[in-house]
């Protein structure tokens, strides 16, 4: 486990950018936290540094899931927080994520179908900033956290 303070939006997203430095195509990133807790600001540093360029990252809470063809691997962004049950993400797309990589905001709503192997990171408000603790699930997770600088 690793805890991270975050005291600004920029360390939020510097946070996403450097986990996009560890993943590799399979992984699934679980994101944890209340509405405003940091998410949508993690999953944008994130997708950003995939992708190499600066790029409109929207939540997608309306669509449920947004898919960037990042140059290593694709990269698939859920917001599940409109499911109605479980079984709705096998819908959007949520078998092809094998091919690249699984970013989730509201992975609970996934239930049993959230595989067991991922990086759980829960962001929660703290001050005026923010704090984020990633909890490694699985074989390798752990090694790669260690790669990262606080």
């Amino acid at each position: 486990m690793r805890q991270f303070n975050l005291p600004s939006e920029r360390e939020t997203q510097a946070l996403g950018a450097a986990l996009a430095a560890l993943l590799r195509p399979g992984d699934v990133v679980a994101l944890h936290g209340d509405l405003g807790a940091g998410k949508t600001t993690l999953a944008r540093g994130l997708v950003q540094a995939l992708l190499g360029r600066p790029e409109e990252v929207p939540s997608p809470t309306y669509t449920l899931v947004q898919v960037y063809e990042a140059p290593a691997f694709p990269l698939w962004h859920f917001d599940l927080y409109r499911l109605d049950q479980p079984e709705d993400v096998e819908e959007l797309g949520w078998d092809e994520t094998v091919e690249g990589v699984a970013l989730i905001e509201w992975p609970e709503r996934a239930g049993a179908l959230l595989p067991k192997s991922r990086l759980d990171v829960y962001l929660e408000i703290s001050g005026e900033g923010r704090r984020a603790r990633l909890e490694p699930r699985g074989e390798g997770w752990q090694e790669r956290l260690d790669e990262l600088r606080d």
